[in-house]
């Protein structure tokens, strides 16, 4: 019993991640790196998962890594996760659609707290991972290094 809840509670947020990933591609979001660890969860319980990881791992971490590589790339990323999260706070507050506003009241700010929620949550996790770059790859040219070896090393045995 315990094994088949273990099994469906992998796949939930293996899937869960795979698609959040994949919509965090068009959206505000750090799709690759949600898309790879949905695809490590899945990569336990299927063969075609673990065949698929090595390619998609090294494209978000390497993105992880482009993504910190200048100051202003840092500078960047870090004011755009600002400006969501506060574009989210914004959604939870609520303001009043104002006067210049020429649609129905109803469209403005649609979704609510809920979309705001969303928002500051995706903040934080681009956030924390901007942080989580920095620490792994800012000034670090052996991650790298290590990061083409194990590409080279899943290219090699596949």
């Amino acid at each position: 019993m315990k094994s088949a809840a273990r099994r469906v509670s992998l796949e939930v947020v293996g899937w869960t991640l795979v698609v959040a990933g994949v919509a965090a591609l068009v959206l505000p979001g750090p799709g690759l790196l949600m898309l790879f660890a949905g695809m490590a969860v899945l990569s336990q319980q299927y063969e075609w998962a673990e065949k698929r990881l090595a390619p998609v791992k090294y494209r978000a971490l390497r993105g992880a890594a482009d993504s910190v590589s200048t100051w202003p790339r840092i500078l960047a990323s870090s004011a755009a996760a600002l400006v969501v999260a506060g574009l989210g706070v914004l959604w939870i507050v609520g303001p009043a659609a104002p006067s210049w506003w020429t649609f129905d009241d109803d469209w403005w700010l649609f979704g609510g707290a809920a979309t705001g929620t969303t928002q500051v949550v995706s903040a934080a996790i681009a956030l924390g991972l901007i942080v989580y770059s920095y620490r792994r790859f800012h000034d670090k040219p052996e991650a790298l290094a290590e990061l083409e070896a194990e590409r080279q090393d899943a290219e090699a045995t596949s």
